[in-house]
């Protein structure tokens, strides 16, 4: 049983994020042999019990979900409702409970407060050892009656919340090897985005080892989404160009800019809506108010920063959450570490970028790392070896 949570706050809107929602567990659950109903209250999937753990293991990667759980379907009769929750109860080892009925059906002929006190006392009666506690009980048993059947279960799960992906628009995920930016994208696909990322490389002067570490990042996130479209550019020349022509304390910022002028094409080019990245204010100087601003002025999307105001503790415990901490401080740098200068400038100035940007043709370099960029489609679960792309 799923329960939707934050969906029911749609109304008008509420059947497009929950019919959302049903394709995306749908997608899911590919291969399982399942049967999956729903209404404007709550979800259903009926499933071959052999299969419940992997199930519940796809469950909990959904976002849109509230709380789900697994329930007991029985006839809306009351001698078999009694008769199945002794069944369901001598299963389970508590001392205290407590009895929650939701009585949708109201032509069944208890209360749900009167049939919630006679189930207790039937637990009573023939369970021995334990006693109700209404305020924190080991086991909490929930009723919920209808027309047909009645749906009985104990404690759930809590789910990931926010959107079900894809009722929000699309971003480009600006993915790089470091903690930060798989969390970001994290965030995003909470809230409802579709994604897919963009790898700046520069290679020499980047491995082969810290674009295969960009990959398992994607394979993580992909858990989250349906699939993930990974675009690995090839930066090294507009990164020479960079350190060549440029006064190493603007380098960083300069490199950004472009960054962000790759991202707006291909923003473009891929029907997305807004840019992501994982930067963090005051983490690092390309990250402070000014220096967004100056690195912001090359393109006029939206950039969505999902990071932008917690402290890098929060954000390892996130990374830690959704497994990607151990991959993400693997010792391969990626073109954002490598050539950092000593003293780079923390509030930069927008003339001198555009000063310094003028020494050398960037247009053109932008032009061909987009063409010359290699699209890696990853698939949750997929065999294929992605060494062949390489």
């Amino acid at each position: 049983m799923i329960k939707y949570g934050e969906l029911s706050t749609k109304k008008g809107n509420i059947k497009f994020f929950i019919n959302t929602l049903y394709r995306n567990i749908e997608n899911k659950l590919k291969g399982y042999d399942v049967k999956i109903s729903r209404d404007i209250s709550r979800m259903y999937i009926e499933f071959n019990e052999k299969d419940l753990d992997k199930i519940l293991k796809k469950i909990n990667n959904i976002f849109g979900i509230h709380e789900y759980l697994v329930a007991y379907k029985v006839d809306t009769n009351i001698d078999s409702i009694k008769n199945n929750i002794l069944e369901i109860l001598k299963k389970e080892s508590f001392k205290t409970f407590k009895v929650e009925t939701k009585r949708s059906d109201k032509r069944f002929p208890i209360q749900s407060l009167d049939f919630s006190r006679q189930i207790g006392g039937l637990i009573l009666k023939n369970i021995e050892n334990v006693k109700v506690d209404v305020h924190t009980p080991e086991l909490l048993l929930n009723i919920e009656i209808r027309e047909h059947y009645t749906y009985i279960y104990l404690n759930g799960y809590q789910g990931l919340g926010g959107y079900p992906n894809g009722t929000l628009g699309k971003g480009m995920l600006m993915l790089s090897g470091g903690i930060d930016s798989p969390v970001a994208g994290y965030l995003a696909l909470k809230r409802g985005m579709v994604l897919e990322a963009v790898y700046f490389e520069a290679i020499p002067h980047t491995s082969i080892e810290a674009r295969n570490k960009v990959i398992e990042l994607a394979k993580k996130l992909v858990k989250y989404s349906n699939k993930i479209k990974l675009h690995v550019i090839p930066f090294t020349e507009i990164q020479e160009s960079i350190y060549k022509n440029i006064d190493s304390a603007y380098c960083i910022t300069i490199m950004r800019r472009m960054m962000y002028r790759i991202m707006e094409k291909l923003v473009k080019r891929t029907k997305s809506q807004v840019i992501v990245n994982g930067e963090s204010i005051g983490q690092v100087a390309s990250q402070t108010l000014t220096s967004m601003q100056v690195i912001n002025d090359v393109t006029s999307l939206p950039v969505i920063r999902p990071v932008a105001c917690l402290d890098k503790l929060e954000i390892i415990d996130i990374a830690k959450k959704i497994d990607t901490y151990d991959i993400s401080i693997l010792p391969f740098e990626d073109c954002c570490t490598i050539f950092v200068p000593k003293h780079p400038v923390i509030n930069p100035n927008l003339e001198d970028c555009i000063k310094y940007e003028s020494t050398f043709d960037y247009e053109s370099m932008i032009d061909k790392a987009i063409e010359e960029r290699l699209v890696i489609e990853i698939i949750e679960e997929e065999n294929h070896k992605f060494e062949d792309l390489l």
